[in-house]
């Protein structure tokens, strides 16, 4: 059976729930995209273009990057699977904790995998024992920046550092820049202008969370070498990306302003939750990103879903417990009501009235 190891699952619950588990713009899906789907619906009774044309060369516009070193793939967990069954490593790194697929796909292949692990002390910021840590040699190393569930991003001078020794070693470096789009000033973070410096540089991207596309599923990959890119197209099936999703992908390059408006809307939210679990007493850790990592003394998965309420635990990352979450910055009425129950759980005495749906989630809001 499969495990639940991420946010989103909606669809055990047989009630509408605040989804604060999955990271997704708070905005959510622009009608653009919606009328795009829509509009190219006769379409969908053909088989997809397996070499996705049309969507390679609005990325390659929208980045800068050429086609040729740009590969599509059904998620960005999709091009983490294709990556290591083309690319074979056999001793990797992965800086940790951090999202599962990465040790997922690398298991699946048979690589040995180490960990190099972020501290609390040091606020789960990476620090430049990594340097050292990586000049042992490995032939693949994952670095999710800004990282997930932590949302603390790496730094551009240190990321080119890891970059560089990685080149020497002749590592391939997969950096997941998924959640870069909601970073203020991105050039401060993203390798994405060295893209042809380091031909051993795999960026992943995602339409998922910026574009509130989850359930469309579409993700790439820029590749350093194009014969990297070239390696990953030519995995597994020939039609992982679907024609409605990559006519979504295509009105959602076109789109001007989104992004910006995004940012500004994170911001705020983002500080307004910060301030509100701090002012409850929850240790927060410092986050750039769409969503917020804090730790709690008592369990809060189940008093919040008392209030329609689902957060995520971090208790299946490694090194992690039950004692770390991760919420999503959603819309300032959400976010509103999310704190307003967390404050009534706070209060509560431990496994006091567990099991009770004891509101009207409508009329909180």
């Amino acid at each position: 059976m499969m495990k639940e190891v991420h946010g989103g699952n909606i669809y055990k619950f047989d009630r509408r729930m605040y989804d604060f588990s999955a990271n997704l713009n708070p905005l959510g899906m622009p009608a653009e995209i919606k009328q795009a789907i829509i509009d190219n619906i006769d379409r969908y009774e053909s088989y997809p273009d397996p070499f996705n044309r049309e969507l390679t060369a609005e990325i390659s516009r929208f980045h800068g990057v050429a086609e040729d070193r740009i590969c599509c793939g059904n998620g960005a967990a999709d091009i983490i699977f294709r990556a290591v069954l083309a690319l074979r490593p056999q001793r990797a790194l992965i800086v940790s904790p951090t999202f599962s697929e990465y040790g997922e796909a690398l298991t699946a292949a048979g690589c040995e995998i180490e960990h190099h692990l972020l501290l609390e002390e040091n606020g789960f910021v990476l620090q430049e024992d990594i340097l050292q840590r990586i000049g042992a040699g490995y032939d693949m190393v994952f670095i999710c920046n800004p990282n997930n569930p932590t949302g603390v991003p790496v730094k551009r001078q240190l990321m080119e550092s890891i970059a560089e020794i990685c080149l020497r070693q002749r590592t391939t470096l997969v950096v997941d820049e998924c959640f870069m789009e909601f970073i203020d000033e991105e050039e401060r973070y993203s390798l994405l202008g060295d893209l042809e410096r380091f031909p051993n540089l795999l960026i992943l991207k995602a339409f998922t969370k910026i574009y509130a596309m989850a359930g469309l599923r579409l993700g790439y990959g820029l590749c350093g070498d194009p014969q990297t890119a070239e390696k990953i197209c030519s995995t597994l099936q020939p039609w992982a990306v679907s024609t409605v999703a990559s006519k979504a992908g295509v009105a959602a390059l076109k789109l001007e302003g989104f992004v910006e408006k995004t940012k500004t809307y994170i911001r705020e939210n983002r500080e307004y939750l910060m301030d509100g679990l701090q002012k409850l007493g929850y240790t927060v850790f410092a986050t750039e990103a769409n969503y917020i990592f804090f730790r709690s003394e008592k369990d809060l998965i189940r008093p919040l879903e008392r209030f329609d309420i689902m957060i995520r635990s971090c208790a299946n990352y490694i090194t992690l417990d039950e004692h770390y979450y991760r919420i999503a910055v959603r819309t300032r009425e959400e976010n509103m009501y999310f704190l307003r129950c967390l404050a009534q759980v706070s209060g509560e005495k431990e496994d006091e009235n567990h099991g009770e749906n004891h509101h009207d989630s409508g009329n909180l809001l």
